[in-house]
């Protein structure tokens, strides 16, 4: 078996799938999203909605998870999740977040921050109901974030699809959608030397500034 710990240091890239300049780039950072993001779905980007999620206490305690991205507008970015969870408790005390995308294949880095709102409950319910209804059990039995053995939940799963086997699920008041509303955007592109590409966009007075960082 090799031996990690020595082959660790020596593990090395050379990033060579593109380039990123300022004079290239959409004006608004949204729109540079659905650009990136429209070539991650051409390319067929495994998982190309999914990102980490960092979010903090009050105190600054910082914890971080892998989620799916549900939804882009105007305003910003959007997931859904237990309102209840860990990081649900924390964006209640502390709404602002960081979201960071990696997609291997095309050497690109995209990170978000900004504050956290909760869309609106209608939002929530259409896109609950958009999903299996498996799904949608999962969302009530589920004590996120709590302790549980996997008997006691699937026992309960089973039984809440039971229960509602010829019904509508109605969606539950502890679990909605965030949306995250950009304050900074930085797309980062892999470049041989690790002299990468990192276009900035920081909201300013209302406009956005566009600039680049160093590697």
């Amino acid at each position: 078996m090799t031996d990690w710990k020595k082959d660790i240091a020596s593990k090395h890239l050379e990033f060579e799938a593109g380039t990123l300049d300022e004079s290239h780039v959409d004006k608004n950072p949204i729109l540079q999203f659905e650009k990136w993001f429209g070539v991650a779905m051409e390319q067929k980007v495994q998982e190309q909605n999914s990102f980490v999620l960092s979010t903090a206490t009050r105190s600054g305690l910082p914890s971080a998870r892998v989620v799916l991205l549900k939804g882009v507008d105007t305003k910003g970015f959007m997931f859904f999740t237990n309102y209840e969870s860990r990081k649900g408790k924390e964006l209640e005390e502390n709404p602002h977040a960081c979201m960071t995308f990696y997609w291997t294949a095309l050497h690109r880095q995209i990170r978000i921050e900004g504050e956290v709102e909760k869309v609106s409950e209608q939002e929530s319910k259409e896109y609950f109901h958009s999903r299996p209804k498996a799904s949608q059990a999962g969302a009530w039995v589920s004590p996120q974030s709590k302790p549980i053995t996997r008997k006691e939940l699937e026992e309960k799963h089973a039984a809440f699809l039971s229960k509602y086997e010829s019904e509508e699920i109605p969606a539950p008041q502890h679990w909605g959608g965030y949306r995250v509303i950009p304050e900074h955007i930085e797309f980062w592109q892999g470049r041989t030397s690790r002299l990468h590409d990192r276009i900035a966009y920081t909201l300013d007075n209302g406009k956005w500034r566009i600039y680049r960082m160093a590697p």
